[in-house]
C-alpha cells in the first residue's frame, strides 16, 4: 500500500495560481498511472489530470491549457500546477495512484481544499 498526502491548497483570487503536491510514502517508479481528481460541492468526483510512468498526460477539457501535471519519481511526488484559476475550480482535490504489482488497488489521498474567490 501507499499513503498519499496532498498539500498546497488554499484560498486564491480568480486568475491566480496554486501548485499542489502529492507526496507518496513509497517509491512511485512502479506505479504507472498517477493523477488528480476533484470534487466540488454537490457534484461527483471527476478526473482533473493523469500522468503515466512514461510521461503521457490526460486532462479534463475544463482545465486543459491552464493546469499542468508532472511527476518526480526520484522525490516520490506528483504535482499539479494550476494557473488562471476560476471560481468553478473550487473543490477538494485528491491525489490518485493506480495499481502496481504488489498492490492491485486504487489509492487515494485525503484531499486538499482549493477555493477560488474574490
Amino acid at each position: 500500500q501507499v499513503q498519499l498526502v496532498e498539500s498546497g491548497g488554499g484560498l486564491v483570487q480568480p486568475g491566480g495560481s496554486l501548485r499542489l503536491s502529492c507526496a507518496a510514502s513509497r517509491n512511485i517508479f512502479s506505479i504507472n498511472v498517477m493523477g488528480w481528481y476533484r470534487q466540488a460541492p454537490g457534484k461527483e468526483r471527476e478526473l482533473v489530470a493523469t500522468i503515466t510512468g512514461r510521461g503521457g498526460t490526460n486532462y479534463a477539457d475544463s482545465v486543459k491549457g491552464r493546469f499542468t501535471i508532472s511527476r518526480d519519481n526520484a522525490k516520490n511526488t506528483v504535482y499539479l500546477q494550476m494557473n488562471s484559476l476560476k471560481p468553478e475550480d473550487t473543490a477538494v482535490y485528491y491525489c490518485y495512484a493506480g495499481p502496481w504489482s504488489t498492490s492491485p488497488f486504487d489509492h487515494w489521498g485525503q484531499g486538499t481544499q482549493v477555493t477560488v474567490s474574490s
